[in-house]
C-alpha cells in the first residue's frame, strides 16, 4: 500500500499511510493491524452524521485478513437515501488515488440479497460482510439477512458453486502439483478456504476443521511474503521469488517451501472433495425421505456402495483384518470412479495391518488393478496418501512426495508424476506381453529422483526392491530393474543419434536384449511423456521412437537392419532447390555443400520459427534436410516469403542470413553454462558432438555457422528441444582445425 494525494485531503481526512513495519508484516497479527490501518483511513472517508447508510467490507477486509498489497471489496449499502452517486465517488476516488485495487458496488438491503441470490459468487462473499462506518445496524442487518438466506437456499446453490470451482480449477491447475502455482485460484488455494467457509456455514459438513485453518493461516503468510517480496499485488508464485519468500518465512529453501505449500494445498483440496460429497449425500438424503433406508450395493468382495461412496461390508470389520484390504478398497474405488468415504478410510488408517513381504497375491493383484484404472487412479492414490495409506504400502513414498521436478519440462511434482505415468500407461497396456509389469515399471520409473546420482541407475536397485517387497518373482525383478535403468534410452537416441547408422541400432538392440523389452520400454516412454507435460512429446519425437523401435525388433528378430523410410520422393527427385511446408513441417532439399544447415536454419530464426527438431541427412549428393518447427509467437509466418527466402538462403545468397548477423540470443533455458559432450564411439563413420545449453532463438543457425567456421563437415545431425533446454548432435566426419577448435567455437556460439 502506497501514500498517494487524494481527493479526501481537502475534506479534511488523512491520506492512507500504512507504517513500513505493517506493510511489510507477515503473519495474523500483521494482517490485522492493516486491517485496522484501513478501517481507520476509511471511516475518516466517510462522512458524519449520515443516516440510513453504512460501508460493509467484503472479502480480505471483511475477514481481516488483509495482504500487503491486497485489493478492497468495499458495499455501501443505503435504505433508499438519495445522493449515493456523489457519497460513492467522494469514498471510492480516494481509495483509486492511492492506488489500491478496488471492487466496489452501491445497493439496498434488498438489492444485495437478490443479486446474492442469482449469483453464488456474491452470495459466498456476503457471508464475510463487516461493518466499517455508518449505520452499524443496517450493516448488521445485511450480515444475519446473507447468513439466513445462504442457510436456506445452500443446497440449491451448491452445485452452481461447484461448477464454478471446477472452472476454475481446469483454468489454474491443482496447486499442490505445480512448480509455479497461483496461491490464491488453483485448486487447494485461498479461494477453495471461501468456498469451505461457504460451506461449513450451510450447516452440511464441518469442512473448518484444524488441519484446514492450519493450512489457510500458512497459505495466508506465503502470500504476504510474496507480496513483501514482489512488492505489490502478485498471487503466483514463481521460481525466481521462491528463495526470497522461503527465507521471509523462516524455511531452508525453496524446495522446502513448496513441499509446505503443496501439503498445505493437499490438505484444502481433500477437504473440499469430502465437503462436496457430503452435499451429495444431503441431498441424496432428503430424496430418500425420513423413513428411507440406504441402499447398499456390493461392487467387490468386502465393498459396498452407500450413498455415492464406498464403504466396507460389515463382514470386512473384525478383529483380524485382511492386510490387503486397503488395496482392494481402493483398487475397486479406482475401477467403479466412486470416492471412498472419509470413515472407511480412517478405519483403515487405523486398523488395517501392515503388509507382510513379500506382499500375498490378492495384494499385489490389488495393486495392479489400481495401477491399471486410468482415470480412477489419481484421485483414488490421492485419497489413500492423505489418510496414510500410500505410507503403509510402500515406505518410499515419503521421499518422493510433493517434491519439486525444476526442470521446465515437467508439470508435475514427483509423486503425481508417478501416479500419472501409471495412468497413461494403460493406453498402452495392449500392445505388450506383460502388462502389468508396464504399469509397475510406470509407476516407479522415477524413483530414483532426489538420489545422489543419475536417477535412472540409482533408481533401478529401488524399484528392484519394491518389486520384490511385493512380491514379483527374480525374473520379473529384473525386467522392472532393467527397465527403470533404460527408461530413458529410446527417446535419448531417437532425438540425439543418427537411425541410418548400423551402430546406433546394434547399441540398442544389445542393451535392450528382447523383443518384449523393448515393446516395454516404447510404452513406457510414451507414458512418460504424456505425463510429463506437453513440451516432452510431440509427433516428431514420436515418429522418431517409432522408426527407432522397428529398425531395433527387425535388427532382434533377423539380425538384419530394415532400409530406411524411402524418402519424400519430391525431394530426392526433379530440380533443386526443393521445398515443402506442411504445417509444422519444413522439409529442404538442395545441392550438398558447407554451410547448408545453418542457411537454413538461420532463415527459420528470420522468420521467427523455433526448430523443435532436425534430420540433415544426404542421398546420392542431395542434403534433405526436415524440421520441426513452432511460430515464436504464435502466428505463422507467410509459406510465400519463407519459400521464397529459403531457395534464396539455400541456393548461397547470403543477403538472408546477415539480417542474423549480430542478433545476441537470450537464453530461455537454465542459468548453467553450456557444455559440450563427445560420443566417439556412437557413431560407425563420424564423432558426435553434442551441445547441451539453454535454447535461445537462432541458437542453431549460430552453431552450425561455428561449425562451418570451425571446417568442421556436418553429416547428419539431431534436434532435441526440452522447454527451455536443447541438446543438439552433430555427427562430424571431420573436424577442421581439430575437436578442441570446434568445441571453442561451439561454446561460443551457444554463448552469444
Amino acid at each position: 500500500m502506497t501514500r498517494g494525494s487524494t481527493r479526501a485531503d481537502a475534506a479534511g481526512a488523512d491520506p492512507l499511510v500504512v507504517p513500513v513495519a505493517v506493510r511489510e508484516g507477515i503473519g495474523g497479527p500483521f494482517r490485522a493491524a492493516r486491517a485496522d490501518t484501513l478501517d481507520a483511513w476509511l471511516r475518516s472517508l466517510f462522512p458524519s452524521g449520515t443516516s440510513g447508510v453504512a460501508l460493509v467490507a467484503v472479502g480480505g477486509l471483511g475477514r481481516r485478513e488483509c495482504a500487503p498489497f491486497g485489493d478492497l471489496d468495499l458495499v455501501l449499502l443505503h435504505a433508499g437515501v438519495p445522493g449515493m452517486d456523489e457519497l460513492a465517488a467522494s469514498l471510492w476516488y480516494p481509495i483509486w488515488d492511492a492506488r489500491l485495487g478496488l471492487d466496489h458496488s452501491v445497493r439496498t438491503l434488498p438489492e444485495a440479497l437478490s443479486v446474492a441470490h442469482d449469483d453464488v459468487k456474491v452470495a459466498l462473499g456476503l457471508l464475510d460482510a463487516r461493518h466499517v462506518a455508518g449505520d452499524p445496524a443496517l450493516a448488521a442487518q445485511l450480515a444475519d439477512a446473507a447468513a439466513d438466506q445462504w442457510r436456506r437456499t445452500a443446497i440449491r446453490q451448491l452445485p452452481a458453486l461447484r461448477a464454478v470451482t471446477t472452472a476454475r480449477w481446469e483454468a489454474h491447475g491443482e496447486l499442490a502439483f505445480l512448480l509455479e502455482g497461483d496461491l490464491k485460484e488453483a485448486a487447494g488455494g485461498l479461494r477453495d478456504v471461501g468456498v469451505l467457509r461457504g460451506i461449513a456455514r450451510s450447516g452440511v459438513t464441518d469442512a473448518l476443521r484444524p488441519a484446514v485453518r492450519a493450512a489457510h493461516l500458512r497459505l495466508l503468510d506465503t502470500r504476504d511474503a510474496l507480496h513483501v517480496t514482489v512488492g505489490r499485488r502478485v498471487d503466483r508464485l514463481v521460481a525466481q521469488e521462491r528463495a526470497a519468500v522461503a527465507r521471509l518465512l523462516g524455511l531452508d529453501d525453496g524446495d522446502a517451501l513448496l513441499r509446505r505449500v503443496a501439503s498445505d494445498a493437499r490438505t484444502v483440496a481433500n477437504a473440499l472433495d469430502d465437503a462436496w460429497r457430503a452435499a451429495d449425500r444431503v441431498r441424496v438424503i432428503r430424496r430418500r425421505g425420513a423413513d428411507g433406508k440406504p441402499v447398499r450395493r456390493p461392487v467387490a468382495r468386502d465393498v459396498v456402495e452407500q450413498d455415492g461412496e464406498l464403504v466396507l461390508a460389515r463382514t470386512a470389520i473384525g478383529a483380524r483384518p485382511d492386510p490387503a484390504l486397503s488395496l482392494r478398497v481402493a483398487a475397486a474405488a479406482a475401477t467403479t470412479r466412486l470416492p471412498i468415504s472419509r470413515a472407511t478410510c480412517e478405519w483403515l488408517a487405523a486398523y488395517c495391518p501392515p503388509l507382510p513381504a513379500p506382499w500375498p497375491p490378492a495384494a499385489r493383484a490389488a495393486l495392479i488393478t489400481l495401477l491399471g484404472s486410468g482415470p480412477g487412479l489419481v484421485p483414488v492414490w490421492e485419497t489413500c496418501d492423505r489418510y496414510g495409506l500410500v505410507d503403509g504400502w510402500l515406505p518410499e513414498w515419503a521421499r518422493m512426495r510433493s517434491l519439486p521436478q525444476h526442470n521446465p519440462v515437467h508439470k508435475f511434482t514427483l509423486d503425481r508424476h508417478l501416479v500419472q505415468a501409471a495412468a497413461e500407461a494403460t493406453g498402452f497396456t495392449r500392445e505388450v506381453d506383460r502388462p502389468d509389469l508396464l504399469l509397475l515399471a510406470a509407476f516407479l520409473h522415477d524413483v530414483g529422483k532426489g538420489l545422489p546420482g543419475d536417477h535412472s541407475t540409482v533408481g533401478a536397485p529401488v524399484a528392484a526392491a519394491v518389486a520384490g517387497r511385493i512380491g514379483l518373482p527374480p525374473a520379473d525383478v529384473e525386467v522392472i530393474e532393467k527397465l527403470v535403468r533404460l527408461h530413458l534410452l529410446l527417446p535419448e537416441v531417437a532425438t540425439r543419434r543418427d537411425l541410418s547408422d548400423p551402430k546406433t541400432i546394434a547399441g540398442v538392440a544389445a542393451a535392450v536384449g528382447d523383443a518384449t523389452t523393448l515393446d516395454l520400454l516404447h510404452g513406457l516412454a510414451r507414458a512418460d511423456a504424456h505425463a510429463t507435460g506437453p513440451a516432452a512429446w510431440s509427433d516428431w519425437k514420436g515418429r522418431l521412437i517409432a522408426e527407432l523401435v522397428r529398425r531395433t525388433h527387425t535388427a532382434l528378430d533377423t539380425g538384419v537392419l530394415p532400409a530406411l523410410p524411402t524418402p519424400d520422393p519430391g525431394l530426392v527427385a526433379g530440380p533443386l532447390p526443393a521445398i515443402h511446408l506442411e504445417g509444422d513441417r519444413v522439409a529442404v532439399a538442395a545441392a550438398d555443400r558447407r554451410g547448408l544447415l545453418a542457411a537454413v536454419a538461420g532463415c527459420l530464426a528470420l522468420h521467427r520459427l523455433d526448430v523443435l527438431g532436425a534430420d540433415v541427412s544426404t542421398v546420392e549428393g542431395r542434403a534433405l534436410v526436415e524440421f520441426l518447427v513452432q511460430p515464436r509467437f504464435g502466428a505463422a509466418p507467410d509459406p510465400i516469403a519463407l519459400s521464397a527466402d529459403l531457395r534464396r538462403a539455400v541456393t548461397g545468397d547470403v543477403s538472408v542470413t546477415q539480417r542474423l548477423r549480430g542478433r545476441g540470443g537470450r537464453s530461455a533455458g537454465s542459468g548453467a553454462p553450456p557444455r559440450v559432450v563427445w560420443h566417439r564411439e556412437a557413431a560407425t563413420d563420424a564423432v558426435v558432438l553434442e551441445l547441451r545449453a539453454a535454447d535461445s532463438p537462432a541458437l542453431l543457425y549460430r552453431v552450425a555457422a561455428a561449425l562451418d567456421e570451425a571446417g568442421a563437415a556436418v553429416r547428419a545431425a539431431r534436434i532435441s528441444t526440452l522447454g527451455g533446454d536443447v541438446v543438439d548432435a552433430f555427427y562430424l566426419v571431420g573436424t577442421g582445425a581439430g575437436e578442441q577448435a570446434v568445441e571453442a567455437a561451439v561454446l561460443s556460439a551457444a554463448q552469444s
